[in-house]
């Protein structure tokens, strides 16, 4: 037999008779092997130059020295496993991006697994379904498959190879034509027909890549693998690769086409009977993994089109992190609920090796990537928080979960595996299962799709029970899906089942089972599929420290609820920099009109948005709005209002998780029913609401207060000026000033409300009092507090706020005797609210005090508290004081009640 044409005659020509004879026998290829590789190659140019008869014996131990070297397969971390997926080598011009990324390799073995170029294994299997289905257009799509390579192939490939490509290429469609046309009439597929034409399109694409890395200069060979990787077919359409036969296969493969550079095609495979099937889902990965396996590989690459294994689906989580490294077991628990990662068959066979696989990104080769390996003893320890315990979330959806009940199935040999055997004679696939170690219930998720026959074979198999009582029910619970946590150091560290479950509850998230094997590397719980992404978000944010991200609507932009936005507007972006909180005005609404983003309210302009974008004032749509963003887990409304009919739709807004921050006063001051009602809710759930700047603004009032019940102090006596509008009008109200005289200038100065007799009559203290007296533990309705009213009883009825404004000087000697009265005993006159704990009471009235009084030495508009309690005794009361009033320390006790929430809600103090 002749050498190959490839040799150049120098190579061989001054070989001696034996010579030539030894390479005759020994060069012996198979008709399929067209060629010699570079190592033959080089290993006939060395021997080249010796002359004829000299050292004939010791050449020839040479020759076979030099020939076993070459065709025997070396194995270990001289190679490198590639695999490149459809998207990679979807176009011409990526495939000359994945032959140079082959090219600068600098292993000195290179194995690359390539799948068919996008879409195409879909377009084969459109035709198998086209043919059995006599839909003639098979035919037609057929040639798309063929138009779709030769295109390729043109714009890729030239001279000798463009043809040998295009011959090869209308062979197979010449083939895969006649085996259509036998599907078309019989009206069916086989598997076996099935695998054969799907797997052409790798076949395609790996002849096409070779040729374009030879032509960048890297002698390859490309390798059908269904000559080499030897699959069995099992029970639940999956297949297990034979390793020791592949491995022969391999070693005869090898032989006789040797070569650094291997393109090989994925997917595909053949039985031990040489008929040719696939490696089902994932099968290219999969290729990927058993070639590292058989080559015992340094490495094995998956090239994608993301940068690495996220922490969770940066689809449904911004803030999702590209993770440095994962276990196997953990990229297995990932994969399996769902994560972008690899097929958990994939890791056995590199698993078995200790044989690291990476996942980089085609499209962006200056990153890392994700390296799935064995950890080592100080594996992840970059970070002792919560993220290197945690690596990261996945999650499934379209589950029902099905629960199998009653007191008869307690301490019942047996039950279990009647209930699972049934189901697997349903052919259901079993998601995760809970069981209450009771034996009493027994509930497992399966897919949606699948769980009407499983329920009814389960009433069927259980009719005699169910009749009996001994079960109880069958239920089935729709719409759920799975959220899945995944860490192999979750199973040393305590307290991650508490964070997580902490994390769901204060999203306001109900959890339906949960499922943890002993090895903790995943705690699975099955939540209602509407929560899922909010829950997903969650979680993500409570173990990475991402941003705590809380979709906001903002009732009233009025001067208060304007001053706030004006207030996030410019601290915004240091909380997200210092802080990791991301406050987003996903909604303002005012009486009239509102404006709703999706993304965010652009507070810089949010003025103008009220008005170009503005529609009309919907309170419901509005709540929609801004708590159905199901990609922001927490929602909070503030109500900048004193508007009773907002602040009635406060319980509403708490029982669908809203967190609810307001300076309004009138759902706690209202009825003393609805007022427990909306704080017993609060308490049993860990939605939260806010309230700090109902009584004194932006002091902290209602925390102080708390602050002494929770640690064990006693109220006795709670007495302070509590309205910066009358703080303001007593502190100027001396000498020979008019008292209507004071009250004008401050409603000027817009201390006052619009009618100055909303402050004068105290009523605006009063519900102060009854907040403070209901804080303490009074059972107080607001009718209970005596107030004395500043506004003369002929005013009450006035028509306007100037009406009374232009009386009010009639009735100013009244008050300033009492004045005179008061500067004469040496006090002063301020108007007060006091709740008297002892007494079970709350008044409002206008009280006198020494100069030396703490009340007595206020300026401008202050506020001033003093609690006495067994701890604070009434000759050295605490003493809370400070701007009491205004729109800017009104709006900044909103703003702290958001960062409290914040806080409680994850964001790092």
């Amino acid at each position: 037999m002749a050498f190959s044409s490839t040799l150049s005659p120098p190579s061989y020509s001054c070989f001696s008779n034996n010579v030539d004879s030894i390479s005759k026998k020994t060069f012996l290829f198979s008709q399929s092997s067209s060629k010699l590789s570079f190592l033959n190659r080089s290993s006939i140019s060395r021997l080249g130059c010796v002359s004829n008869g000299v050292r004939t014996r010791s050449l020839r131990g040479r020759v076979f020295a030099s020939i076993a070297e070459a065709v025997s397969l070396p194995k270990g971390d001289m190679w490198s496993i590639h695999k490149f997926g459809g998207t990679c080598v979807g176009t011409s011009e990526r495939i000359q991006k994945v032959a140079q990324i082959i090219v600068n390799d600098s292993s000195e073995g290179k194995v690359v697994v390539v799948s068919a170029m996008s879409k195409v294994t879909d377009m084969m299997y459109n035709l198998i379904n086209k043919a059995q289905s006599r839909d003639d257009s098979y035919i037609a799509a057929l040639d798309d498959v063929l138009e779709k390579h030769k295109l390729t192939a043109h714009e890729l490939l030239e001279g000798n190879d463009l043809l040998k490509f295009i011959s090869r290429l209308h062979d197979d469609i010449g083939n895969l034509k006649a085996m259509l046309r036998a599907i078309y009439i019989a009206g069916h597929a086989t598997e076996s027909f099935s695998d054969f034409v799907a797997g052409h399109g790798e076949l395609w694409s790996a002849q096409i890549l070779s040729a374009v890395v030879r032509k960048l200069g890297v002698d390859c060979n490309w390798m059908d693998t269904r000559e080499v990787i030897i699959v069995n077919p099992t029970s639940a359409n999956q297949v297990d690769p034979d390793l020791e036969v592949s491995e022969n296969s391999l070693e005869e493969w090898y032989s006789k086409n040797p070569s650094k550079t291997i393109i090989a095609t994925g997917f595909i495979a053949s039985t031990p009977k040489k008929i040719p099937t696939t490696l089902k889902r994932d099968g290219s990965d999969f290729s990927a993994a058993i070639m590292g396996a058989l080559f015992r590989a340094r490495q094995v690459t998956i090239w994608t089109d993301v940068d690495g294994v996220y922490s969770a689906d940066p689809r449904k989580v911004s803030e999702a992190v590209i993770l440095n490294t994962l276990s196997y077991q953990e990229a297995w628990e990932m994969s399996y609920f769902g994560a972008n990662v690899l097929h958990p068959r994939t890791i056995i066979p590199v698993m078995r090796y200790d044989i690291p696989i990476v996942i980089r990104n085609i499209f962006n080769l200056s990153a890392p990537g994700t390296i799935i390996c064995r950890p080592t003893a100080d594996e992840n320890g970059d970070s002792q928080g919560m993220s290197s315990i945690v690596k990261g979330f996945a999650t499934i959806d379209n589950l029902a979960l099905v629960n199998v009940e009653g007191t008869g199935m307690a301490g019942v040999p047996g039950t279990a595996s009647e209930i699972f055997g049934t189901v697997k004679d349903v052919g259901a696939n079993v998601i995760m299962i809970s069981q209450a170690s009771s034996e009493h219930s027994v509930c497992f998720a399966v897919p949606e799709n699948e769980v009407k026959a499983v329920a009814d074979a389960l009433e069927s198999r259980f009719r005699q029970a169910l009749g009996a009582g001994r079960l109880s029910k069958v239920e089935v619970i729709p719409n759920c899906s799975i959220l899945a946590a995944v860490g192999q150091k979750m199973a040393s560290t305590p307290g991650v089942s508490a964070t997580l479950f902490n994390a769901l509850a204060k999203a306001n998230i109900n959890i339906r089972a949960i499922a943890q094997g002993c090895s903790e590397y995943n705690i699975t719980v099955v939540l209602k599929r509407e929560d899922c992404i909010r829950a997903l978000r969650a979680v993500h944010s409570r173990f990475y420290l991402s941003k705590t991200t809380i979709a906001m609507g903002i009732v009233g932009p009025g001067l208060i609820g304007a001053t706030l936005l004006d207030q996030l507007r410019d601290q915004a972006a240091v909380l997200k920099e210092k802080f990791n909180i991301d406050l987003r005005v996903m909604g303002i609404t005012g009486s009239k009109k509102m404006v709703l983003s999706d993304l965010g309210i652009d507070l810089s302009r949010w003025r103008e948005e009220l008005k170009e974008k503005a529609e009309e004032a919907n309170m419901e749509k509005f709540t929609q709005h801004v708590h159905g963003n199901h990609f922001i887990p927490n929602t909070a409304l503030v109500d900048c209002t004193a508007d009773e009919k907002i602040a009635s739709h406060y319980l509403d807004w708490l029982r669908k998780g809203i967190h609810v921050i307001t300076p309004n006063k009138k759902a706690n001051s209202g009825p003393l029913k609805q007022y427990l009602k909306l704080r017993a809710l609060q308490r049993q759930s860990y939605t939260h609401y806010f309230y700090e700047a109902t009584v004194g603004a932006g002091l902290p009032i209602i925390s102080t207060l708390r602050g002494l019940l929770e640690t064990g102090d006693k109220i006795l006596r709670v007495e302070g000026i509590f309205s910066g509008t009358l703080s303001y009008i007593f502190n100027n109200f001396i000498e020979d000033r008019a008292f209507s005289e004071v009250v004008t200038e401050a409603k000027n100065a817009g201390y006052t409300e619009p009618d100055p007799r909303d402050d004068l009559s105290g009523m605006d203290v009063a519900r102060k009092v009854i907040i403070l007296a209901r804080e303490s533990g009074l059972r107080l309705e607001l009718s209970d507090i005596q107030v004395d009213s500043l506004v003369p009883e002929p005013l009450k009825s006035s028509a306007s706020a100037e009406e009374f404004l232009r009386r009010l000087p009639e009735f100013d000697q009244e008050i300033a005797k009492k004045r005179l009265d008061a500067e004469a005993a040496g006090e002063v006159l301020r108007y007060v609210g006091v709740v008297d704990a002892v007494q079970n009471k709350g008044f409002v009235e206008l009280r006198r005090y020494k100069k030396e009084h703490p009340f007595a030495q206020l300026s401008g508009s202050d506020n001033i508290i003093a609690f006495t309690t067994t701890r604070y005794k009434e000759e050295q009361p605490l003493i809370v004081r400070g701007p009491g009033a205004g729109a800017e320390v009104t709006a900044g006790g909103i703003f702290c009640d958001l960062l409290r929430l914040a806080s409680y809600l994850g964001a790092p103090s």
